[in-house]
């Protein structure tokens, strides 16, 4: 090779190099701009303060969470209060998650990778689309959640962990073209169902003075004490009660939960069993069960009765314990005033709670009495 091709040769490959890295810098560019640079967060401009709405939809189904005077509601149940930390935990993860990879990934390939937008042919290959907008209403990010990504767990021994773990989750950013980011959180909690946003808080009726059952197809009762910590007794009738059953009914009446908020309770059956709980806070719990086909129970109730305002002093009270004792008072009187606002705040609305939870309300007089007695 004489000198003039060696330069010649020298010349073909600066300029090859030019043009590689001047190929490699844009895409670096169009990397950084797409917002899915490895290591950075998926969103770094979003700010949870401006956040004043939130939709997830999937194949089936869709809620709506927005934020009404201050309060996070539940569109689809007829703007019932949501689980404000459940809202705020999801919107902080999907702002803080990162990318851990990101390529380019043709439109034919999304059903692949359940990016599919929901309502574009069957449900198959769909995700779940989140969008998050101010409080006018604008989408400040749509964003496609698809195939979870698995990471592989030697040491784990449960059965469901022998294909891997949940580690991070396939998204597609709306205005990123098809640059699919896998992220660095599975984001579990986007469930497009409704009754999975509501606040799960519920009416607690403790401190029981007296409970009744009545109503069609149920055997009736009622069980009473005279002091809170009192042996509980049938109110009328023969049989002695069972104090195991006496605690059973009360303690399922005060623990109960429901799994659902119900708009449309229609579908209930005339078979409605009533339960009437007295409490020694002079607050009355009336409480309505319609039995359904599934097995569940469609529960309305409504809260009556105003607390005592002032203490009744305890026997052989101690001067020096008096100002302790009406402090404890005045405190915990304010925190079941607030709770009845509540309660009675929400009582407008009914609610799916599961038959087995009922079960113990539900029970015939024989089952609480005494065998033989």
């Amino acid at each position: 090779m004489n000198r003039k091709q060696f330069l010649w040769l020298m010349l073909a490959v600066v300029l090859l190099g030019g043009a590689s890295l001047a190929l490699f810098w844009q895409e670096i560019t169009a990397y950084r701009d797409s917002g899915a640079k490895i290591g950075a967060r998926l969103m770094p401009d979003m700010k949870i303060s401006d956040v004043a709405k939130l939709r997830l939809q999937d194949a089936e189904q869709e809620v709506t969470l927005a934020l009404k005077d201050k309060v996070w509601r539940v569109e689809q149940r007829g703007g019932y209060p949501a689980d404000f930390a459940e809202i705020s935990g999801f919107i902080l993860k999907l702002l803080d998650v990162k990318v851990v990879q990101s390529e380019s990934v043709g439109a034919s390939l999304h059903p692949r990778l359940n990016l599919l937008a929901p309502g574009k042919g069957g449900k198959e290959g769909t995700g779940t689309l989140v969008e998050l907008s101010d409080a006018s209403g604008k989408v400040l990010v749509s964003l496609m959640l698809g195939k979870v990504s698995l990471k592989k767990d030697p040491m784990n021994p449960l059965p469901n962990a022998k294909d891997g773990v949940p580690a991070g989750r396939h998204v597609l950013v709306a205005g990123r073209g098809d640059t699919v980011a896998v992220v660095s959180d599975p984001l579990e909690k986007a469930v497009a169902s409704p009754g999975a946003w509501v606040a799960k808080d519920f009416f607690k009726a403790d401190r029981i003075r007296t409970l009744q059952l009545s109503g069609e197809g149920v055997s009736p009762w009622k069980i009473v004490r005279d002091e809170e910590w009192g042996q509980w007794k049938f109110a009328s009738g023969g049989g002695t009660l069972h104090p195991s059953a006496a605690v059973t009914a009360t303690n399922a009446l005060g623990a109960l939960a429901f799994s659902d908020v119900v708009i449309d309770d229609k579908a209930g059956t005339d078979k409605v069993a009533v339960l009437i709980a007295e409490t020694f806070d002079n607050l009355t719990y009336t409480v309505k069960l319609s039995p359904q086909a599934d097995g569940d129970f469609i529960l309305h109730y409504s809260v009556a009765g105003t607390p005592p305002k002032t203490r009744k002093p305890e026997p052989k009270e101690k001067s020096e314990d008096v100002a302790k004792l009406d402090k404890d008072f005045a405190d915990n009187l304010q925190r079941l005033e607030a709770r009845v606002m509540l309660e009675q705040a929400r009582s407008q609305w009914a609610f799916r709670v599961p038959g087995k939870a009922v079960a113990p309300l539900l029970m015939k007089r024989e089952q609480m009495a005494v065998p033989g007695r």
